[in-house]
């Protein structure tokens, strides 16, 4: 073997140790909680994952909500991305969502993830002790993404047609300037369409593991209640764009931002001032000090 193929083997080796070692600890980790919890597929894909998703949606969503409702600490309204909105938050508005919230987690999506259960393929419900790959992992993600990224952007452009916005989607467009749990403050139909089915699918389409699933789940829900906060905050993802599009209803429908930019819907986003705040932000100083108004 010349020394070039074994310079470039070397890392690749490496990381197999690496991932070998750490997967091993993982799968360790996972079996200690099988063991605990049990290992029936249909309880752990169906009760689990409503347990599990309703625990992330709650802990992050309450957190933010405290700083809502309490105002501190006081140095976080500097993060705010619409300053002087929710300072405190309305507590007659924030029961009205917490009541549609809870119903739609209960009510729509309890049943859909019975149904997620039954439309996986055999293997996959099966398949619960033995952890998937790491590339594994990584291109199953890809493929979620992707899929929520098509079928959000296109069910969110329906729902603001015209002819039935107002009878769906205009309830969570009732908050101009959004608080972290109004990320599924909707209509039923709205929260099966739009929220629930473009991040359900890419588990059916890839026929994921279930730890896959709660991972990608974790993502999804921490990223739409990050976006909905009103926080621009150090090192989470921006809540510009999706912040503007609750600002000015036609803009920014998606979520990575591709189709918006192909379908041309973002155009007056990029010219505004909030576009030059869309970064994660990588210091303590907040964007509108770095980039004000004026």
């Amino acid at each position: 073997m010349s020394l070039t193929v074994e310079l470039f083997d070397l890392p690749a080796h490496q990381f197999r140790m690496f991932w070998g070692a750490s997967g091993s600890m993982w799968q360790t980790l996972w079996d200690r909680f099988l063991d605990l919890t049990g290992d029936n597929p249909l309880a752990l894909w169906t009760v689990g994952t409503y347990v599990y998703t309703s625990l992330i949606y709650w802990i992050i969503g309450l957190v933010y909500t405290l700083l809502d409702v309490t105002g501190r600490p006081a140095i976080l309204r500097r993060y705010k991305v619409q300053p002087g909105t929710n300072e405190p938050v309305d507590p007659v508005r924030l029961q009205t969502v917490i009541r549609q919230v809870l119903f739609n987690q209960f009510c729509t999506g309890l049943p859909l993830m019975f149904l997620m259960y039954y439309l996986l393929p055999g293997q996959t419900r099966e398949n619960i002790r033995q952890l998937p790959t790491f590339l594994t992992v990584v291109w199953q993600l890809a493929v979620c993404i992707l899929i929520e990224e098509v079928m959000f952007y296109y069910s969110h452009r329906l729902l603001h047609d015209g002819r039935i916005y107002r009878y769906i989607h205009k309830r969570h467009h009732e908050w101009t300037a959004p608080i972290a749990i109004t990320a599924i403050y909707c209509h039923p139909v709205e929260h099966v369409l739009s929220n629930l089915l473009p991040i359900a699918v890419g588990v059916w389409t890839t026929g994921c593991h279930i730890s896959v699933a709660w991972l990608w789940f974790t993502i999804a829900i921490s990223n739409t209640l990050h976006v909905h906060s009103g926080y621009h905050l150090p090192l989470l993802p921006s809540p510009e764009q999706h912040d503007f599009h609750h600002l000015k209803f036609n803009q920014c429908y998606g979520v990575l931002g591709v189709l918006d930019w192909l379908h041309g819907t973002s155009e007056m986003f990029y010219r505004s001032k909030q576009a030059k705040r869309d970064y994660i932000l990588t210091s303590l100083e907040p964007v509108r000090e770095t980039h004000p108004d004026q």
